[in-house]
């Protein structure tokens, strides 16, 4: 392994070439508990067909993939959606976020996060929504990063090990929201 990450887009041709480090990445993070909507007894067939199903989103626009990567390999991911209803043009959801645990405590979370937010600005995005474990590292890393919280819901999911969880809400606004003009009656 090499002290030198990069961070980068994949699209979905390439996304699909590298599915198994891109599993590993997320059997990785349930095995180290990490609340990402699945619950212990994932397997790589569940961590595979996850991200298989990703890959149209890629392919059409509507969620962009970043990932980090060092010498031996990815290590980290993080995905850009967009909402895609008419009166949310503006607005985007972060999801995986995750760090192999083998790479982390380098700083590649907050750089996956800087380079998803200024993905989200160049697609004309100026407000970011994501949800954590509350209590998580994932919490204590976007609150450093400048996120808000707007909440928390208690009993909002379960945790890998199958204890019910509370989760916080956050959202970014990168940059003012520059209002859209009505339409003209026809």
């Amino acid at each position: 392994m090499t002290d030198e990450i990069r961070i980068r887009g994949l699209e979905a041709e390439e996304a699909a070439a590298r599915l198994d480090e891109l599993t590993e990445i997320l059997a990785d993070a349930v095995a180290s508990g990490a609340s990402v909507n699945f619950l212990a007894g994932f397997s790589r067939r569940d961590g595979r067909a996850f991200w298989q199903s990703q890959l149209p989103g890629f392919a059409g626009g509507s969620k962009q993939l970043i990932v980090a990567e060092d010498g031996s390999g990815l290590v980290g991911t993080v995905m850009l959606m967009f909402a895609h209803q008419p009166n949310a043009p503006h607005r985007g959801e972060i999801g995986k976020m995750l760090v192999h645990s083998r790479a982390r405590r380098r700083g590649i979370g907050r750089r996956l996060l800087q380079a998803a937010e200024a993905a989200a600005q160049a697609a004309g995005r100026t407000l970011l929504m994501l949800d954590t474990e509350t209590g998580s590292a994932g919490e204590h890393l976007y609150r450093n990063c400048g996120w808000i919280e707007f909440g928390q819901v208690p009993g909002h999911s379960f945790t890998t090990d199958g204890r019910i969880g509370r989760t916080t809400f956050f959202y970014k606004q990168l940059a003012e929201l520059i209002p859209l003009r009505p339409s003209a009656p026809a």
